[in-house]
């Protein structure tokens, strides 16, 4: 996939009758935080959803909703400046949006995506903050690889992809 080709999409995942489910969520959720959250707290599993959100070839967002707790990771902080959902997601985090001078000692090193959030969002389901840290820090990768990448080492890369292609062919 080319950089021309990259996707914005969201997608939810949830487990049912002990089988991990996926969907994709409208797109409009891209740049909606709150939007997102609620349309995982709208899922009927009882160990709550996750949403896996990819932007362009420019970031994602992982979330994990049960109930009232929420946990959030932001694979690059530098997005905040162009794109509303980052932007929303640091300050859910209540991390403050890095001014010009910040973004410029950020942008410097371009080898690099600085995260920002719950780097053990996946931890109890394999994924170690580590792990988490390398890929979403990887700027080869485009961010759906990313995610498909965390799809397949949390165990639901099936649903995932068929949500995807359910989509985007």
């Amino acid at each position: 996939m080319t950089d021309e080709d990259a996707l914005d999409f969201a997608i939810v995942v949830y487990r049912e009758d002990d089988r991990w489910e996926a969907e994709m969520l409208p797109v409009a959720l891209t740049s909606d935080l709150h939007g997102l959250i609620h349309a995982l707290r709208q899922q009927p599993s009882m160990s709550g959803a996750i949403g896996l959100v990819a932007v362009g070839d420019e970031f994602f967002v992982a979330l994990r909703v049960f109930g009232e707790q929420v946990e959030v990771f932001l694979s690059d902080v530098a997005a905040s400046w162009d794109f509303p959902l980052a932007r929303q997601v640091l300050e859910y985090l209540d991390v403050p949006v890095p001014d010009e001078d910040e973004l410029d000692a950020i942008l410097q090193d371009e080898e690099t995506a600085l995260p920002a959030g719950d780097l053990s969002i996946f931890a109890d389901l394999g994924l170690d903050e580590m792990e988490l840290g390398v890929l979403s820090g990887d700027i080869d990768l485009l961010p759906e690889d990313v995610l498909s990448s965390i799809a397949a080492r949390l165990g639901f890369s099936e649903p995932f992809e068929r949500a995807i292609d359910s989509v985007f062919g």
